[in-house]
């Protein structure tokens, strides 16, 4: 009988089996005969904080997505601390990014693909050689082969690799007088926290959650995710607004990345970041309340009665929608001395009857749920 499966990756199957056995075994016997210095907790904190952010901020807002601009500076601290997280280099990672949004969900075309189940998506796909090498597997990051400090990472990504995973926490562990524990913690241990804190967001941010903005992928949100992704699991509005330099858009959506960005723009590192119009995130949310209502009265026996009254509703929470944001657009677009009392008066009218359409839209679909409930 032959096997079609594709050939094994040894290099990266040996990388994830001999850290995950390691970090599995060796560092909570290690904590039981030796114990650890307080410096390696610390340490590892650090860089696991470095690493990770430097992978949602860095190879994936800023340089996949291009969500904001920022600082050379920052773009090295970034670049450097994703040689850290072992995730290969800025330009492969943003490629099979791009790929992944462009053809999300295609088995064929999607190098994780989350219709290919839950292991493929989460770290089979670089076990073995489902992606052909071919010289045009860059052509959709020609403009971060133009940025020096990418093709810098790029070129000497072993050597990076290196310095950052062995030579660093081992100099640390030298200067506090314990390399092996250092090694462990900030090394192995760190790095197989952000290596399957990554993966999650591949896959079981694909297969667990809800979806408030779209249903024409399988991202999903989910605020558990986001705990240990900085931010990253509020997935299906990523999917849906990808170039938007937040995930969680809500004051109380755990969304470290989206902190770090703005605290970046504060101090003048950062720029141009890129921001979904509130409009259209309401209308993606409404447009999804009333496709989940329909779906809810597609077999009841008055589904006629109930969506006419529905859509009717939903027609009018538009229009006060789109007459609240274009006139909101339009003040923005005034000088300071145009913003007369009657002007704000006016918006604030709006607002207010926009807010008692939308309360009148969420009793009547209470009312049905639970009518059909």
């Amino acid at each position: 009988m032959t096997d079609n499966k594709p050939r094994l990756i040894l290099v990266n199957s040996a990388i994830f089996a001999l850290t995950f056995l390691t970090a599995l075994i060796a560092v909570p016997l290690y904590g039981l005969w030796q114990g650890y210095q307080s410096e390696a907790l610390w340490v590892a904190l650090l860089f696991w904080a470095w690493s990770g952010l430097s992978i949602t901020a860095g190879y994936h807002r800023l340089w996949s997505h291009k969500a904001y601009s920022t600082h050379p500076v920052v773009q090295w601290v970034l670049a450097i601390g994703g040689a850290m997280a072992m995730q290969n280099s800025i330009l492969h990672w943003a490629s099979d990014h791009r790929r992944h949004h462009k053809h999300v969900d295609d088995n064929e075309r999607d190098p994780y693909s989350a219709g290919r189940g839950f292991w493929y998506s989460h770290i089979g796909w670089m076990l073995r050689e489902y992606q052909q090498v071919t010289p045009d597997i860059y052509n959709n990051v020609r403009d971060l082969q133009k940025n020096p400090i990418v093709m810098n990472q790029h070129n000497h990504y072993g050597k990076w690799v290196f310095a950052t995973n062995i030579a660093l926490p081992a100099f640390i562990g030298w200067l506090t007088g314990d390399i092996l524990g250092m090694l462990l913690l900030a090394g192995v241990l760190r790095l197989v926290l952000v290596h399957h804190g990554t993966f999650f967001i591949n896959s079981l941010a694909h297969i667990w959650g809800s979806q408030p903005y779209s249903d024409k992928h399988s991202s999903r949100d989910n605020g558990f995710i986001a705990l240990a992704t900085f931010g990253e699991g509020y997935h299906n509005f990523h999917h849906t607004f990808e170039y938007d330099y937040r995930n969680g858009i809500r004051w109380w959506h755990f969304d470290p990345t989206k902190w770090l960005i703005r605290g970046l723009a504060k101090l003048g590192l950062a720029k141009d970041l890129r921001r979904v119009p509130t409009e259209r995130i309401e209308s993606a949310r409404l447009a999804m309340q009333l496709q989940s209502s329909q779906r809810l009265l597609a077999e009841h026996h008055s589904a006629s009665e109930w969506l006419a009254k529905l859509e009717e509703e939903y027609e009018r929470l538009l229009a006060e929608l789109q007459r609240y944001y274009g006139e909101k657009q339009r003040q923005l677009k005034l000088h300071k001395h145009e913003l007369d009392r009657s002007t704000r008066a006016r918006l604030n009218e709006l607002r207010q009857t926009f807010q008692q359409q939308k309360r009148q839209w969420q009793a009547l679909r209470a009312q049905l749920h639970a009518q059909v409930a």
